[in-house]
């Protein structure tokens, strides 16, 4: 699946810190940190919501500049409760709650500020976490714009989408009873929900490939296999969907409405021009109400942050704003050493015999 990154990003890098946050409600968040421990921070927020950090995330950030913390976010990954558990409760896993749980990681870790970085789902979450806590982001880089509008889930999980690939929409919907499918979501809810393996394994599996079908411009076997894995699909699908039932919490339009909040913060809007998951659409409108914002739509990518295009990209913004803190450096630098070499020609001052 990434084999092409190697050219595009950083090289592969271990973390020097690993921990977990007690968040509250039985909720231990893990988290990792690489890079640079005295550098820049940066928070890697990941898509779904309930993907989960993958190795090749840590990728995107100059290591020699940037402190990268990568969280797993409630129910996912290496974070427990897992929600693939049969009997998995979610009512403590919120869009408000993950918010809180990003403030809380910030502070423990003695972090004044952050840059945000966030896609799919993640940009929705670093949207409304930059919303909640301006003074806390220093800026902010989002990919496969995605703010959970009622037309938004519509297009993508009630069947919009069909007549774009309706080959993979039959694979979709056949779990689900004719007489069910006028409500998509809520069907796959009622099997998601049941405690029964043999109920919501197969329908998480639907609901998983039907996602990672369609993140790529081109098909990608390997990523489709890794996120049908039964655990990971299970809690994949089962977060999506309660996440998507509730519209993520948000009022209608919230996040695009929200902009004057962050309009300050520089940012950077990545999009692929052919997405399906999450079509341009959203970023668009994003891009219309903050103009402030760098925006590049990439004309020969999808949705995935893997494809060439959006990678190269997203590094591009990442390394812009390391270059920021290279050029601040450079000039206190330079100040530094203009003001040692005003005092060296300064006079002595005159002593008495």
């Amino acid at each position: 699946m990434n084999e092409h990154l190697d050219d595009i990003l950083y090289p592969p890098i271990e973390p020097y810190d690993t921990g977990t946050l007690f968040a509250g409600e039985g909720n231990r968040v893990h988290y990792e940190q690489v890079g640079n421990p005295d550098g820049k921070p940066v928070v890697f927020l990941h898509g779904g919501p309930g993907a989960g950090v993958s190795a090749w995330h840590r990728r995107f950030f100059d290591p020699a500049v940037y402190r990268v913390i990568l969280l797993d976010q409630r129910g996912c990954g290496r974070s427990t409760p897992h929600a693939s558990e049969p009997r998995a409760d979610l009512r403590h896993n919120t869009t408000w709650h993950l918010v809180a749980d990003l403030e809380l990681l910030r502070k423990n870790l003695g972090i004044p500020a952050w840059q945000v970085f966030g896609g799919s789902w993640g940009s929705a979450l670093a949207l409304a976490y930059a919303q909640a806590h301006p003074d806390a982001v220093t800026e902010i880089v989002l990919r496969g714009i995605f703010t959970l509008r009622r037309h938004e889930l519509e297009w993508f999980y009630e069947g919009g989408a069909a007549s774009i690939v309706p080959d993979l929409w039959e694979d979709f919907i056949a779990p689900i009873p004719i007489l069910e499918r006028s409500r998509l979501m809520q069907a796959y809810h009622r099997r998601l929900a049941d405690p029964d393996p043999a109920v919501h394994v197969p329908a998480a599996v639907a609901w998983s490939r039907w996602e990672a079908s369609n993140l790529t411009l081109l098909p990608d076997p390997e990523l489709v296999e890794a996120m049908t894995e039964e655990r990971a699909a299970v809690a994949f699908a089962r977060i999506e969907n309660h996440y998507f039932l509730h519209g993520g919490w948000f009022e209608p339009e919230q996040l695009i409405a929200g902009v004057d909040r962050i309009r300050h913060i520089p940012a950077v809007i990545v999009q692929g021009r052919y997405d399906v998951c999450t079509p341009a659409m959203t970023a668009w409108d994003l891009h219309r109400a903050w103009p402030e914002a760098d925006f590049v739509m990439v004309p020969d990518a999808a949705h995935a942050a893997s494809e060439p295009g959006i990678a190269a990209a997203l590094r591009a913004a990442t390394d812009r704003f390391a270059g920021a803190v290279a050029d601040a450096d450079a000039d206190a630098e330079a100040e530094a050493e203009a003001e040692a070499e005003a005092a060296a020609e300064e006079p002595e001052p005159a002593t008495a015999d």
